[in-house]
Parts: C-alpha cells; sequence; structure tokens
C-alpha cells in the first residue's frame, strides 16, 4: 500500500553548474553518490516521503534545474510553484559562493506573489583542503538573507539527511501557524489526506482540496 502523506511540499534546488545539485538530490532520494553525473538539462524531478514528527509524513517533490545560463528561462517558470529551496554553491569554488545574491534575486523576482523558504548550503564540504569559503563567511551571508545555513557532501552523505528534514521542517511550521497557506492553482503546498485523523484546526482544509495518494 502506497504511503500517505499529510502535505506535499514542492521544494526547488538551484546553484550554479557544477556545485553538486543533482548528486545531492540523488544521495536524498535515492541512497547512492554518482562518481558521474551528466549536466542537467532544463529540470528533473524527484520525489520522496519524509516523516518530521511521529506519524506525520510529507512527501516533498523535489525539482532539480540547470545551472547553465541557456537553460535560465526554463528553471524561471518553476519558481511561482515552489515553498521551499535549497541553494548550493561549491565551497572551493569562490564563484559560485559570489553569485548566491544573484540567484536569489532571480528567485525572488519570479516567484511573486508567493515567497520561498530558502536555506544556503555549502556543498562538498568533504573537500575541506581546497576549501574557498569560510563557514564564517557563509553563515554571515546566509544570516543577512534570513536563511539558515548548512554544509553537505553528497560524496560522504554527511548532512544530506538533515538539509532536507530541516528544511521540511521549517515550512511545516509556516503552514501550522497560517504563515504559509494552500492556495488554488499554487503547486506549493497541497493537502494529503490521513484517514482517521482529527486535524488540528490549522492542518483542516476544504474536502476538494484532498486528495489520496
Amino acid at each position: 500500500m502506497e504511503a500517505i502523506w499529510l502535505y506535499q511540499f514542492r521544494l526547488i534546488v538551484i546553484g550554479d553548474s557544477t556545485v553538486g545539485k543533482s548528486c545531492l538530490i540523488r544521495r536524498f532520494t535515492e541512497g547512492r553518490f554518482a562518481q558521474v553525473s551528466d549536466p542537467t538539462v532544463g529540470v528533473d524531478f524527484f520525489s520522496r516521503l519524509v516523516e518530521i514528527e511521529p506519524g506525520k509524513r510529507i512527501k516533498l517533490q523535489i525539482w532539480d534545474t540547470a545551472g547553465q545560463e541557456r537553460f535560465r528561462s526554463i528553471t524561471r517558470a518553476y519558481y511561482r510553484n515552489s515553498v521551499g529551496g535549497l541553494l548550493l554553491f561549491d565551497i572551493t569554488n569562490r564563484r559560485s559562493f559570489q553569485n548566491v545574491h544573484d540567484w536569489l534575486e532571480e528567485a525572488r523576482s519570479h516567484v511573486q506573489p508567493h515567497s520561498i523558504v530558502f536555506m544556503l548550503v555549502g556543498h562538498k564540504c568533504d573537500l575541506e583542503a581546497q576549501r574557498q569559503v569560510t563557514r564564517q563567511e557563509a553563515e554571515k551571508l546566509a544570516g543577512a538573507y534570513g536563511m539558515r545555513y548548512i554544509e553537505t557532501s553528497a560524496r560522504d552523505a554527511i548532512n544530506v539527511e538533515h538539509a532536507f528534514t530541516e528544511l521540511t521542517r521549517d515550512i511545516f511550521a509556516l503552514v501550522r501557524s497560517g504563515d504559509i497557506t494552500i492556495q488554488e492553482g499554487w503547486e506549493g503546498v497541497k493537502s494529503g489526506f490521513v484517514p482517521n485523523v482529527v486535524h488540528s484546526s490549522e492542518e483542516v482544509t476544504k474536502s476538494d482540496r484532498r486528495c489520496l495518494c
């Protein structure tokens, strides 16, 4: 029997080409690391269930975007229907860190009238000897934009699970508080259906928006 989820969150993963977006997602969704990964063409789609509290599962739809400029027009179309995002840079590539501001500005200009909960991710932290961006300056930048900061390694499976789970918990808290609401025609958050469960007031949605998946 297919697992039942309480909510579905759509996440987008952005950042420069070669920062390791696809490797991070595949480690999270498939539990494996690909030594060779072909560049993403346009957008790829992945999904996984996450249990954020006992008995509370969230289905994540994860969109892996291409970092190359020629695919940016395709990527932009996915911002508006996303509720959360991981913004990756490569700790061994300072240019990818310097481009974080541009990625955020692009996301914010295309997400209106909604907003995206972002987490800044310093990827490839297993390559400490080649580091070009300190943790301190990355944390400072994240703080300036109101984001969490975490360092990950898809290769060594460091903080991969933690990054996605914490972002999911942050979004879930905003849904429960009413700061993020389910809206008709918006794919960022959808309500699932859990039989024989009485939802709290903030989790109740109209019956025509429920679906069993």
